[in-house]
């Protein structure tokens, strides 16, 4: 995507998206049951995009909601009673959402994250590796806040800026913020009819975000307009483009695909491009790993680093940090995140995958530094 791309063509061109849905569509608000025949129509939509080649992550809320129900409590739960009410729901939740890819052959799979899993680097790749392992088996991530363990100092506090960030983790093209409005207006459009709609922003500046007003707690959800447009900031500085829709009716996928009103995000940069700028600008190497010369060659042509092509380690890192990639010149090849520590890397290096085993008595990751996470010098 580039930055003259139309929300049509970036709509048809997204390979990976995350599609957030809140509580308020997941949950009748009269029976506090789950909307099956939406999930169905919703299910129905995904299913037909993973068919044309595209990979869908759902941010799921509900879970609370759900559990609330089954166990009597009131609106306004004490904090362990809706921590017990998330442990309940999440069940109800995930066999909602079972029920409705089932007639599709797919696999829905439960991933509950807290802000430590995407704000500690460790934490953060094994979450990425879980959800992009799930990703090649063909499942679909259904990820909710673990409301169950979290606590005020480790939440997101909705499910917006969640989904933002799980956009930011996989490197998706897209984040879809299903609504109950039809996207951004210059004014609450329910408090001023001659808001007008926005349909396009290519800036995020103060006045974009004044379009948002304050914080929206109304209904059983607990993100508002501006928590979208956070999330949004967020997704965009990872180059993911964002979109926010109306997502009542069934098959809201469809729905915008046709045409339905929506507000799109458009950032300058792809992911690929902002993780690249990301890489080699915003991160200090704790060390460096020395490489020989096939292994220098294959990483500017595109390859992940494995252990075989390491010569020598310098300085003490652990699993997650970055560090400068050299060959034995001394010239810098680039900078990524390494999966493994300093002491793992000296153990292992320069011996074949098959062997690290054998060393280490456990497989583990099977690059150093996956390509994905590395940024080749210029």
């Amino acid at each position: 995507m580039s930055a003259t791309s139309t929300p049509h063509a970036m709509l048809a061109s997204a390979r990976r998206v995350v599609v957030k849905i809140g509580s308020s569509l997941i949950v009748d608000p009269d029976s506090g049951a789950p909307r099956a025949e939406w999930l169905a129509s919703l299910a129905t939509d995904i299913s037909r995009w993973r068919d044309a080649g595209r990979q869908v992550l759902v941010v799921s809320s509900g879970a609370v909601a759900l559990g609330r129900r089954a166990l009597g409590l009131s609106k306004s739960p004490a904090l362990e009673e809706k921590q017990a009410a998330a442990a309940i729901g999440q069940t109800l939740l995930m066999g909602a959402w079972g029920h409705a890819f089932a007639p599709f052959g797919i696999l829905a799979a439960q991933a509950l994250l807290t802000l430590d899993d995407t704000e500690t680097r460790r934490r953060w790749l094994n979450a990425r590796a879980t959800l992009e392992t799930l990703l090649s088996f063909s499942a679909v991530p259904v990820i909710n806040e673990n409301d169950t363990v979290a606590t005020a100092e480790i939440r997101y506090g909705d499910n917006d800026r969640l989904a933002a960030r799980v956009s930011q983790m996989v490197a998706a093209d897209l984040l879809l913020l299903l609504s109950d409005v039809d996207g951004l207006y210059t004014a609450d459009p329910r408090k001023f009819p001659d808001a007008c709609h926005v349909p396009e922003i290519r800036a995020l500046t103060p006045e974009i975000e004044a379009m948002a007003g304050a914080p929206d707690a109304k209904g059983m959800g607990s993100g508002g307009m501006r928590t979208k447009i956070e999330a949004a900031r967020i997704a965009w500085g990872a180059g993911c483009a964002t979109a926010i829709f109306r997502g009542e009716a069934f098959n809201p996928l469809k729905g915008l695909e046709s045409g339905a009103p929506a507000s799109f995000f458009l950032p300058p940069e792809t992911p690929h491009g902002a993780r690249r700028q990301w890489l080699k600008g915003g991160l200090n190497p704790l060390g460096v790993l020395v490489v020989d010369e096939g292994a220098a060659r294959a990483l500017r042509g595109g390859a992940s680093l494995l252990a075989v092509g390491i010569i020598g380690v310098e300085g003490s890192f652990g699993r997650g940090d970055a560090v400068a990639v050299r060959d034995s010149a001394g010239t810098l090849v680039g900078k990524g995140i390494s999966a493994w520590s300093a002491d793992h890397c000296r153990a292992i290096m320069g011996r074949k995958s098959d062997e690290v085993e054998r060393v280490l008595g456990y497989r583990g990751r099977p690059a150093i530094i996956h390509r994905d996470d590395l940024a080749l010098a210029d």
